[in-house]
């Protein structure tokens, strides 16, 4: 039952992931779901750059680098944390909004319809047996000197997928829905 996936996802880190590799027809089909997200107007906004194999070693050196070029408070453990992770993943996704030209929708909305995408990306590769993580570091706005971004195309965060052996921590919540909602 969807509700049982929804409770069960968890956010699985690269830490996590054991050596299993992810085959592109599993990224293909945790991408297709991303595709029937809800959409105002039908902008369709979400867009995804896939790191899988060798380039994901290159996503690990751009994301250190820019990260030891722009922080102000550099640290060796964070530099080697953006350098490892992209290849512990099985499969990297850069997650990228494109803006309608048009502007017929605030901006607001195509953020949401995007995250929605990544939340049906998130609970098919749980259903897959796949862990997922969505990384949003500062490194996030200097993508586009490393791949090609469309005018009004930005990346939202890093998408880390992983095969993973470890059972998962049951979920938790401060307050429960009653708390947080008003019947009118």
């Amino acid at each position: 039952m969807i509700s049982e996936t929804i409770k069960n996802r968890r956010a699985v880190f690269p830490a996590q992931y054991n050596d299993q590799p992810i085959s592109k027809e599993e990224v293909l089909t945790i991408l297709e779901s991303a595709n029937w997200a809800p959409t105002h107007k039908r902008t369709e906004p979400w867009r995804f750059k896939v790191f899988h194999g060798v380039s994901q070693i290159a996503l690990g050196k751009f994301i250190s680098e820019t990260y030891k070029q722009t922080t102000e408070n550099f640290s060796e453990f964070t530099y080697n944390k953006f350098m490892d992770n992209p290849v512990k993943a099985g499969c990297v996704i850069a997650i990228c909004m494109q803006r309608d030209p048009k502007e017929s929708i605030p901006e607001w909305e195509e953020i949401a319809a995007t995250a929605m995408a990544v939340q049906n990306m998130w609970l098919t590769a749980h259903d897959m047996g796949i862990g997922a993580y969505w990384a949003s570091p500062g490194v996030l706005k200097y993508m586009d000197k490393f791949i090609q971004m469309e005018e009004g195309e930005q990346c939202l965060g890093f998408f880390y997928l992983g095969k993973y052996d470890d059972e998962l921590p049951e979920g938790t919540r401060k307050t429960s829905i009653e708390a947080k909602t008003v019947w009118v």
